[in-house]
């Protein structure tokens, strides 16, 4: 992190951040129980939602994954693992680099992602709305 002189945030902007921090963790904890009443952790949604995250392929590398999820390439193969263990997933080697894995949804994961998704449309909508009113008043 860089190390230049912060300046405190007044009171509002405490305010925004805080209004932020809370709009955020309802967004998240919304996810948590939507994934969870489909069947899958929250994690394992956003493993098989990133398979979907590259222009012009329905797949995503093991290292793709990692990047996304923030997290080591070993700790994404346990859980490719046992989204394909519940039928969510599918690895295939990749054609043209046998080194790569390529993780790609099975018909269950899709109709578990799509329905997941839809559900967060609105909360989208709202986070989106807080963020945009904390960055309008400089926050």
């Amino acid at each position: 992190m860089e190390s230049r002189k912060l300046r405190p945030l007044d009171k509002a902007a405490l305010e925004r951040q805080s209004e932020f921090r809370y709009q955020l963790r309802r967004f998240l904890r919304f996810g948590e129980e939507a994934s969870r009443a489909a069947g899958v952790t929250a994690v394992q949604y956003h493993l098989m939602l990133h398979t979907q995250a590259f222009a012009g392929r329905d797949w995503a590398s093991v290292g793709e994954l990692a990047e996304r999820l923030q997290i080591q390439p070993h700790g994404v193969v346990a859980l490719v693992t046992r989204c394909e263990e519940a039928g969510m997933v599918r690895r295939q080697g990749n054609a043209e680099d046998g080194r790569m894995v390529e993780v790609h949804l099975t018909a269950k994961g899709k109709r578990c992602v799509a329905q997941v998704a839809a559900q967060h449309r609105a909360q989208l909508g709202e986070l989106a709305a807080v963020i945009e009113a904390a960055r309008a008043s400089g926050g």
